[in-house]
């Protein structure tokens, strides 16, 4: 059976998740969209994740979730057991995509 963190230990842990996510969000915004941390347990290992904005619309954001961050996540923080990935689909679909394109999108020229 493990022992409760310290609380020096939750602060430690939970500051780099954020800076973690804050070193992936540039890549997610320059897409026109956002990461955000929604909740993280950091006792559990659990933590929940949101793409925003352009990635409401984006056909590759739950690849995006699994194959990037989540690897990510789980990869560099050993303590974490499980991410939760949501894409916010508050946003109307137009606006999401007027707001950016996803880096994956193949670009069309005139021949």
């Amino acid at each position: 059976m493990e022992t409760a963190l310290t609380d020096s230990e939750r602060a430690s842990r939970l500051s780099a998740l954020t800076a973690l996510i804050d070193l992936m969000r540039p890549s997610v915004q320059a897409d026109g969209g956002d990461l955000v941390l929604v909740r993280a347990d950091v006792e559990l290992g659990v933590v929940e994740v949101q793409l925003q904005g352009a990635c409401s619309s984006c056909a590759i954001s739950s690849t995006t979730l699994q194959g990037g961050v989540e690897r990510i996540l789980r990869g560099r923080l050993d303590w974490i057991t499980e991410v939760i990935g949501s894409v916010d689909e508050t946003m109307d679909i137009e606006e999401s995509s007027a707001l950016g394109h996803g880096g994956y999108v193949p670009r069309y020229r005139d021949l």
